[in-house]
């Protein structure tokens, strides 16, 4: 009821504002359009095309101008989620980026964690697909991950990762096709595959498909443009303000572990900082009955405040200053 309150008094706030403005005017004629631009909704412009992985798209044909239009539009009004997601960009992409680089993925498919989790490395769906690639558990343990009540390397960003990249290598050895792989990885590729045969379609962009997969790959397009160049799509940022990656260093885990909270305070951290940089420890214990080599990250102190770290970014378009 309170957040209902505050957005009324901001709409009235708004509409008084713009009155009074109006009202306060010596001209007899209607203001100059440009002065009241501060206090407007700005329309974001939609390309002629698009590039992503690679591959130039057209815009031109009137769906997928408004289709591509509608998700453009929701990244740039949706301000809280869409400044969270460039905020965690600086702290993720340096993560994700090479990994797919290294595994031959183009880099643009960073996008696809941003849209799938918001780079939200904690996210979990009602359906049970969780960390920054949304996995679903069957789907992560046939890619390779341990998913499991101790591990659940879904909540690994380099493991997960690679996951991803195996799913999309094989997706695009079916179809040649970067979007139609980024399609199936919403949908699933029996989908993508049985519509594009169904339909006699030759590619992703020509399908009718439920609307979250229809939406999915203009949703990652738009993604692309906003954060490729937030300042013109109306958000400014400063350097202090984006996430900061923070250094581990690595401990070499090879038998059980009985208390967690032992072994963090064992390292220097606290249990809390030990499961915040090692999502993938789900219980309070680690019993590796089997012998299995772990990589522990244990987080580099002076990272772990503002005022003792270096602030980094990522892409320079990111920030105003």
């Amino acid at each position: 009821m309170m957040q209902k309150s505050v957005k009324i008094s901001l709409s009235v706030l708004l509409v008084v504002g713009i009155s009074v403005f109006l009202m306060s005017s010596t001209r007899s004629e209607q203001p100059d359009r440009t002065s009241l631009i501060h206090l407007m909704a700005v329309v974001p412009e939609v390309p002629s095309q698009v590039e992503f992985a690679g591959e130039n798209i057209s815009l031109d044909r009137l769906d997928m101008y408004e289709r591509y239009d509608r998700e453009l539009t929701g990244f740039c009004y949706n301000h809280s989620t869409t400044l969270l997601v460039l905020k965690r960009a600086n702290r993720y992409f340096s993560m994700i980026v090479p990994v797919l680089e290294k595994n031959g993925i183009p880099a643009d498919f960073v996008y696809l964690a941003a849209i799938e989790s918001s780079f939200n490395p904690k996210a979990l769906s009602p359906v049970k697909a969780a960390g920054l690639w949304q996995l679903m558990p069957s789907t992560a343990q046939q890619l390779g991950l341990e998913v499991n009540e101790y591990v659940d390397e879904r909540y690994h960003v380099e493991k997960s990762t690679e996951a991803a990249c195996r799913y999309l290598k094989s997706a695009y050895a079916e179809y040649g096709d970067w979007m139609a792989a980024a399609a199936s990885y919403n949908a699933g590729r029996g989908r993508i595959s049985t519509e594009l045969k169904k339909q006699q379609a030759q590619n992703v962009f020509d399908l009718w498909l439920n609307d979250e997969t229809s939406r999915y790959v203009f949703r990652l397009m738009a993604m692309k443009a906003v954060l490729s160049d937030p300042y013109r799509y109306g958000f400014a940022v400063k350097k202090k303000q984006l996430y900061q990656p923070v250094r581990t260093r690595m401990v070499t885990v090879t038998t059980p572990i009985d208390d967690l909270a032992q072994f963090a305070r064992d390292n220097g951290i606290t249990y809390a900082q030990l499961k915040e940089y090692n999502l993938w420890l789900r219980d309070r214990s680690l019993p590796n009955k089997t012998g299995r080599e772990y990589q522990i990250a244990i987080p580099e102190r002076d990272d772990l405040y503002y005022t003792s770290r270096k602030m980094e970014t990522y892409q320079k378009s990111w920030t105003v200053d």
